[in-house]
């Protein structure tokens, strides 16, 4: 339901309709308790684990397709730096990780639970920590998790 949502919300804001997509985006936040602007590019096969709980997303960031992003996860900005994230394709997102800043997260890579991730991190990489750490390479995400 809440991608659904979104999906609409996105349709209304592309076709210049933003009062109503605001009410979607508001009714997101309402139902959800997240923050997913229905200016933010999310690709097909995304889906919110735990129903989008405590997710909050900038609006200018662009997510990949076949990403799995767990509930509690942060994407956006850092203050007095300048951009935002952008997420590749088949990446998993573990809870309470927060992505900040300019940075790019390579395809078939895993943000670790509450990973602080500040750099970019290469295709095929498992990051943890705070602040995240390459622990592991050559992975393929959508090998190691059906979603």
């Amino acid at each position: 339901m809440q991608i659904f949502l979104y999906r609409f919300g996105h349709w209304l804001f592309i076709h210049r309709l933003t009062v109503p997509a605001k009410v979607v985006q508001w009714l997101i936040f309402a139902i959800y308790g997240a923050v997913i602007p229905s200016e933010t590019e999310i690709g097909e096969g995304t889906v919110f684990a735990h129903g989008l709980v405590g997710t909050v997303i900038h609006p200018r960031v662009r997510i990949g397709k076949r990403v799995l992003i767990a509930h509690g996860v942060t994407i956006g900005g850092r203050s007095r730096a300048a951009g935002v994230p952008v997420i590749g394709d088949d990446v998993y997102i573990g809870a309470g990780a927060k992505i900040l800043g300019a940075v790019c997260i390579g395809h078939d890579s895993l943000i670790g639970a509450n990973a602080v991730v500040v750099k970019s991190v290469p295709p095929g990489s498992l990051v943890v920590g705070v602040p995240a750490v390459v622990k592991r390479t050559g992975i393929r995400a959508r090998d190691l998790e059906d979603w």
